[in-house]
């Protein structure tokens, strides 16, 4: 075994927001009467969510408003008319995970109580469950203490394994000059692509059990370390609190990050717009990077643009 076959700890669990019996009207059912008149439908989610940040600092931005959600029935329930409660639920479902990315899974309930039986009930419902696709995420590596390439080989050997997690590219390595007034060493930093279906704090602690691992210690701020592993974007999630700022909040004026993520996509932008390829340019770093040596597991040469 080596330092990076890690036994990753079970994924934090996902905290339940719920919202139950939404009542809307709407006009879905099968026969011309339904689509005229309509009925009265109830409508139950259930969202997986990580609350631990938002719980810990009382911070809505951070979490999933059950407003939201019953705003998200009533848009699609009073919209337009569908044959099925299945189509409802299944929008629905939908419409929560493309709006709400810190959603991992939702659960959906369907009641439609006035539904056209001739026999006696009480209820009739479609229940479904779905789940979100991964989020892609960015992962800037870094070391300047020890044997930095065991370090990032390493540490993208234990990337690769992290749980409901896969490895979509690396970087090249590139050499950089540390950017502090601390004497060090010069730094090889790197950076991963992975597709997750984690929650950002999720994956957060992974990344801890790795820089772990490789005994990193935080003594000294922009000091020496055997690994450096911070989570620079997922998706389009913005965040900021005291453990997790996304996207990290120097990135867009580090060369040794920026760099390394043209790499995998030359075209990569911040959630506000700004392309990290005119960044780069004006990083105040840019002249302390230059190509590092081949480590196992990263590229040996940048990503095309696409098109070109």
């Amino acid at each position: 075994m080596t330092w990076c076959d890690i036994a990753f700890a079970a994924p934090a669990a996902l905290s339940h927001i719920a919202v139950e019996g939404v009542r809307v009207h709407g006009k879905h059912g099968v026969f011309d009467h339904e689509k005229a008149e309509g009925h009265d439908f109830l409508v139950d989610v259930d969202m997986s969510v990580d609350t631990r940040s938002a719980g810990r600092d009382d911070a809505l931005e951070r979490s999933v408003s059950y407003a939201d959600a019953a705003a998200i029935v009533e848009e699609i329930v009073s919209g337009r008319s569908v044959d099925l409660i299945e189509t409802l639920a299944e929008r629905i479902a939908q419409c929560v995970l493309e709006r709400h990315v810190l959603v991992r899974k939702v659960s959906v309930s369907v009641h439609k109580p006035t539904a056209p039986i001739p026999q006696p009930f009480t209820d009739a419902r479609v229940r479904l469950t779905r789940r979100a696709a991964p989020v892609s995420a960015f992962i800037a590596l870094g070391s300047n203490l020890g044997d930095s390439e065991d370090f990032l080989a390493g540490a993208l050997a234990a990337l690769a394994r992290i749980p409901e997690t896969r490895l979509v590219a690396a970087s090249r390595v590139f050499e950089t000059d540390p950017v502090s007034d601390i004497d060090q060493d010069v730094y090889l930093n790197a950076a991963a692509l992975l597709e997750t279906s984690l929650s950002p704090w999720q994956l957060l602690d992974s990344l801890h059990e790795i820089e772990n691992a490789a005994r990193r210690t935080r003594t000294l701020r922009w000091g020496p370390r055997t690994l450096d592993l911070d989570l620079i974007s997922f998706g389009q999630f913005t965040c900021d609190d005291e453990q997790l700022t996304l996207p990290h909040p120097r990135a867009h004026e580090r060369a040794f990050v920026l760099a390394p993520m043209l790499d995998i996509d030359p075209d990569w932008s911040f959630p506000d717009g700004r392309q990290a390829s005119d960044l780069v340019k004006a990083a105040p770093d840019r002249a302390g990077l230059r190509p590092g040596p081949r480590v196992a597991g990263f590229a040996s040469e940048a990503r095309p643009r696409k098109g070109v």
